[in-house]
């Protein structure tokens, strides 16, 4: 038997497409065994059934798992300014071991990617003794810095934590340390168990809870604090092509096109969504959206 590959993705109401498109594309460009894990609360899974089943899609191999949003009580602070971010599935890439069992290795990926490469070379990508998650560093791809810098984009702990607050400077990590996202993860699921990572993220959302600790300018999200701080210099790296990201964050910045050919994986993070108006490097996008049987989700476009 070939090693079963799980890829963890949401399907949250409103932007189902979005996760139509990750699977759709890494489906298209594997032979890999790919077993998907889609979660989504309760209320969309009966769409997103439909959606696989009658579409090109019904072939995959997959899983419709439904994540509770209880688990999250008294742990998020509400936050007006991007209420998007608080979406419970958010935090899915938190509870990995109590969502999918019998894996020792996981794939987690954001709904807003799609994937050009074989995904075989993501999941073989290797993680350190002791390392229970992989992720891409922020400081990782010199052609990704101009792009940073011309969008006053986060990309140091400063970025995310607020430096004000005893508990954070407390921890004793440099402000100036590079951050990472983690919007594609290569997981161990042993290890997770074993450092109790889980446990020490909700602890870390509990405090910000009480203390606010997160940095007012936060761009990337309120899943990402916990993530710096728990996995700070205890994670490996995934090799830079696999998370070519940032192109949701300005309508006006773009990428070369032969650096987004290599690109082995394409992130959309930010506001500025492929399947909405206006986005850069849509077609890339497009390709890979298989429109939806039941014609509630629409793409958004200029003349639409």
């Amino acid at each position: 038997m070939e090693e079963e590959i799980p890829v963890v993705i949401c399907a949250a109401a409103g932007r189902i497409g979005a996760a139509v498109a990750a699977i759709s594309s890494i489906y298209s460009n594997t032979d890999a065994n790919v077993l998907f894990y889609i979660i989504g609360l309760k209320n969309t899974i009966p769409h997103i059934r439909k959606w696989i089943e009658n579409s090109k899609l019904k072939e995959i191999k997959y899983r419709i798992v439904e994540f509770n949003p209880m688990v999250l009580k008294g742990k998020i602070r509400p936050d007006a300014s991007r209420p998007e971010l608080l979406h419970p599935l958010n935090f899915v890439r938190y509870y990995l071991p109590l969502l999918i069992h019998k894996h020792e290795k996981v794939i987690y990926l954001d709904d807003d990617v799609i994937v050009q490469g074989d995904i075989q070379e993501l999941y073989d990508t290797k993680l350190a003794p002791g390392h229970a998650a992989a992720f891409s560093d922020d400081c990782d791809l010199p052609s990704t810095h101009e792009m940073v810098r011309s969008v006053g984009m986060q990309n140091t702990y400063m970025g995310y934590l607020d430096y004000r607050k005893h508990t954070i400077r407390d921890l004793g990590i440099n402000p100036s340390t590079c951050s990472f996202n983690p919007g594609v993860i290569v997981a161990n699921m042993t290890e997770w168990k074993h450092q109790r990572i889980t446990k020490q993220l909700e602890k870390w959302m509990q405090k910000n809870v009480q203390e606010n600790l997160y940095s007012s300018t936060l761009g990337g999200g309120v899943a990402t604090p916990p993530m710096l701080i728990v996995f700070h210099r205890k994670y490996s790296t995934i090799n830079p092509l696999w998370h070519v990201r940032h192109l949701g964050w300005s309508p006006n910045a773009r990428y070369s096109e032969h650096f987004l050919q290599e690109a082995k994986l394409l992130h959309w993070n930010g506001r500025y969504k492929p399947w909405d108006y206006p986005s850069v490097h849509t077609d890339l996008w497009r390709n890979w959206f298989i429109p939806d049987p039941s014609g509630k989700f629409k793409l958004i476009r200029p003349n639409s």
